[in-house]
């Protein structure tokens, strides 16, 4: 597969086209982010991290019946992925009360939600990412209401199986953000990554109360390198992916 121009590049990755019209190449980059873009740093090896991890979790939710746009991991910090039609929507999941969601509602963080909290953001930078909900989406022809029936179950069928998978490698999946959009016979399908960028992942294995974060919190919060962190998720990801039959390419 040939890498051809570049269509466009965000805060973590590039895309590009390539000699096939109906698949996309995705390099992953060093950088990251917090604060809207205000606080950016180059962590080396970090691309890598999120592209094995990325391409883990895909296979490991493959296995569990949800499937991606992942064609396949084409080189340490590349994959190949099938063109999609994006919403321009940020699909987040919530299973304990943590970040925005603790500062917006006054809870205190860590505590666990009785059912799953589903909520929807507008990718929109000018805005900074606004919260909306169904009927903001469908006045703004983001979506309709069909595709909102068709999103929210996929998205909960995600959730569960995450939940899964990262109690088997003693994680706490406490919330994560997702992307979705549709092929060109108009599947519904996940997309973008799933990494500890757009997840917050807490330590099981310490036993001492305290939160360990497995996740981009470390750089957000100022609490330390982010670089072991991801290489623990990738290394527990990849055992587990081992054990159940799962492989990288």
């Amino acid at each position: 597969m040939e890498k051809l121009e570049k269509l466009y590049e965000g805060k973590a990755k590039q895309l590009f086209a390539t000699d096939d019209p109906e698949v996309l190449w995705v390099e992953y980059k060093n950088s990251a982010t917090a604060g809207d873009g205000e606080k950016k740093e180059d962590f080396e090896g970090k691309g890598r991290l999120n592209n094995l991890i990325t391409t883990l979790i895909f296979g490991l939710l493959a296995k569990r019946g949800i499937p991606s746009h992942l064609v396949k991991r084409v080189n340490d910090t590349a994959q190949l992925v099938k063109k999609m039609d994006m919403f321009p929507l940020e699909i987040v999941l919530r299973n304990t009360a943590a970040g925005h969601f603790s500062s917006r509602l006054g809870v205190e963080e860590g505590i666990d939600f009785d059912e799953p909290v589903l909520e929807y953001f507008l990718k929109n930078d000018d805005l900074h990412d606004p919260f909306v909900n169904d009927d903001d989406l469908v006045v703004l022809h983001v979506c309709t209401r069909e595709d909102l029936a068709e999103i929210a179950p996929l998205a909960k069928r995600i959730n569960e199986a995450l939940i899964d998978i990262f109690t088997k490698i003693d994680v706490k999946l406490v919330d994560f953000k997702i992307e979705m959009g549709r092929t060109s016979d108009g599947t519904l399908l996940l997309a973008d990554e799933i990494t500890p960028d757009s997840c917050r992942l807490w330590d099981q294995r310490d036993k001492s109360g305290k939160v360990e974060h497995l996740d981009k919190d470390l750089f957000r919060r100022d609490l330390g390198d982010i670089i072991p962190a991801y290489e623990e998720i990738e290394r527990r990801l990849a055992a587990l992916a081992d054990a159940e039959g799962v492989t990288l390419d």
